[in-house]
């Protein structure tokens, strides 16, 4: 085994047992390098990347409307410029079968990479969930590229059904629980059911898939240390800190062109730091 398949695969086995306790696993989501540096420095033990984040960023909608290269490319880049265990977001694979998802499990692996976000959203309108046994043969696929390439791949399988429109709160949580058991079962290491942020329903949740539960965080949901409480493995923010930061460049730019003043930018990193936190 090369060096840096023995580094990634360590990586991952580290990766894997953070999600066991004692403490939440938090993981921030970046989008480029300076931010993946700043969460790094600030002492987060590993970080996970925001697939809308790095789309938006690219000047891309988010939903796999991204090409695959340049995500796979942006996650490379990342994952080279920081020593912690990093986690990718790729979408549904970018492929609709599950020959797909093994290719970008392959190359995920072979950039260092050592854990993937997929999820069971089907980009259509009609049918916006595909189906389950498609999405349990995916999380298949995945594990079988990783152990051709004898390097590991932690899976956080998510469900989409808490972000359909119009949804119904008990069937709902019976859809969400149906596939996120059926994909522990068939292998993920951890399950994820972002836009669910009512407490009881994430406790019951928590309790009821028997295995890591991953929440999607960020204003209006229950607090870290509540989610704790509630049973939650771990805890990610999507591409909320990408947006917030978008926000703050929205309020400099109508300060600019209203005020001509720059009170928006006090609180920056100073460029010096920047620039030592980069390798300068």
């Amino acid at each position: 085994m090369s060096d840096a398949m023995e580094s990634q695969t360590s990586k991952a086995i580290q990766f894997r047992q953070l999600h066991r306790g004692p403490n939440v696993l938090i993981l921030p989501n970046a989008w480029d390098v300076a931010s993946a540096r700043i969460f790094e420095d600030a002492g987060f033990p590993a970080i996970a990347t925001t697939s809308a984040g790095i789309a938006f960023s690219l000047g891309y909608p988010d939903g796999q409307r991204i090409p695959r290269e340049e995500m796979l490319a942006r996650i490379g880049r990342i994952t080279r410029a920081v020593q912690v265990p990093v986690t990718a977001d790729v979408e549904s694979g970018y492929g609709s079968g599950p020959e797909d998802v093994a290719k970008t499990t392959r190359e995920l692996i072979q950039a260092g990479v050592i854990g993937m976000n997929l999820e069971d959203a089907s980009s259509r309108r009609d049918q916006p969930l595909i189906d389950l046994q498609l999405a349990i043969e995916k999380i298949g696929a995945a594990r079988e590229a990783a152990m051709q390439l004898h390097g590991q791949i932690v899976v956080n399988a998510r469900t989409e059904v808490y972000l359909l429109p119009g949804g119904n709160p008990d069937a709902d949580y019976s859809e969400a629980l149906r596939r996120l058991v059926a994909f522990r079962n068939a292998g993920a290491d951890c399950v994820f059911a972002p836009g669910l942020k009512d407490a009881e329903t994430i406790g019951r949740l928590a309790k009821a898939v028997e295995c890591p539960l991953n929440i999607l965080a960020g204003p209006g949901s229950p607090s870290i240390p509540e989610l704790a409480k509630l049973g939650v493995a771990r805890v990610s923010v999507g591409s909320g800190p990408m947006r917030a930061t978008l926000g703050l460049l929205r309020r400099v730019a109508d300060e600019l062109k209203s005020a001509g003043t720059y009170n928006s930018m006090e609180g920056a990193v100073p460029y010096a730091d920047v620039n030592k936190l980069l390798g300068g």
